[in-house]
């Protein structure tokens, strides 16, 4: 099975491999630079599954701004019934298409002690 990695963007969470492309909420960065997710909650090597409470330290999911588009459109409706009062607004939300390149990892050592077996 393919190693893949779930990591959070802007509230949401993202199942990510190497070469996958995801849209995401705008991301404050120019198109063509890299970016580095800062949380990721769940990887999975050919060894093991590593989970995090609530994230795991150390390790990157490291991603390419390829685009920025606009999502679909969103149409809102404000009614009131006998006034005659009507409204009607449309949202688009701005995105970020970015390309996974790497997920890494690098394994957590505990430093506390090992308890002797009574």
């Amino acid at each position: 099975m393919k190693n893949y990695a779930i990591v959070q963007s802007g509230g949401k969470q993202y199942r990510v491999s190497e070469g996958s492309e995801i849209l995401v909420d705008n991301l404050s960065v120019a198109r063509g630079s890299e970016y580095t997710f800062p949380h990721v909650l769940m990887l999975r090597t050919d060894e093991d599954i590593h989970l995090g409470t609530p994230y795991i330290e150390g390790s990157r999911v490291v991603g390419k701004v390829v685009d920025e588009l606009k999502g679909t459109k969103i149409h809102i409706a404000k009614f009131k019934a006998k006034v005659h009062y009507r409204r009607r607004m449309g949202f688009r939300a701005k995105l970020s298409k970015v390309l996974i390149e790497k997920i890494k990892f690098t394994p957590y050592k505990s430093t506390a002690p090992k308890k002797k077996a009574s």
